[in-house]
């Protein structure tokens, strides 16, 4: 398991869920939820800042079958500026398939109304993002995801 913080977001239409590990990767957190839109990727800057990962994982929104159509394509571009804008650190798109269910039922389970979750499921979701990456990782010592740019990755695992 590589050493290092890594921060997760959740990146919809609305708000931007944001997660962070600690140092070692044992423990994912809630940080807060971001408005999307202008400011957005500014305020992403400063947490990279705040927090400085080794890493930035960044959910890629994929079908059940596991293609990507038009939202994986805006998220895409997304990844685009966020590389542009945090040239210090390493931007890697990970499956984000089911997360938003898996952080429902959690918030669900935990005794959260529909209405109450609303004001965390992003957060919530970029959590299960990054357990899962973590997860991952301590199963193969692989990072998990595709970096971007530069497509394939070698040692890539099946969560991408």
């Amino acid at each position: 398991m590589r050493p290092g913080v890594r921060l997760a977001l959740d990146w919809g239409r609305a708000r931007i869920g944001v997660a962070a590990s600690d140092r070692d990767g044992l423990l994912a957190f809630p940080v807060e939820t971001i408005a999307a839109g202008p400011g957005a990727v500014a305020r992403v800057q400063a947490l990279v800042a705040e927090y400085e990962p080794l890493e930035v994982l960044l959910g890629l929104p994929r079908n059940l079958a596991g293609q990507e159509g038009p939202a994986a394509i805006a998220m895409r571009e997304v990844a685009a500026q966020l590389v542009a804008a945090l040239p210090q650190v390493t931007l890697r798109l990970v499956d984000e398939r089911m997360t938003t269910v898996t952080a429902s039922r959690q918030l669900a389970s935990a005794g959260r109304d529909a209405k109450k979750q609303r004001r965390v499921i992003d957060q919530a979701a970029a959590v299960a993002l990054l357990e899962t990456a973590l997860q991952a990782e301590r199963n193969t010592g692989l990072p998990v995801g595709e970096e971007f740019p530069g497509g394939e990755t070698p040692g890539r695992t099946g969560l991408e």
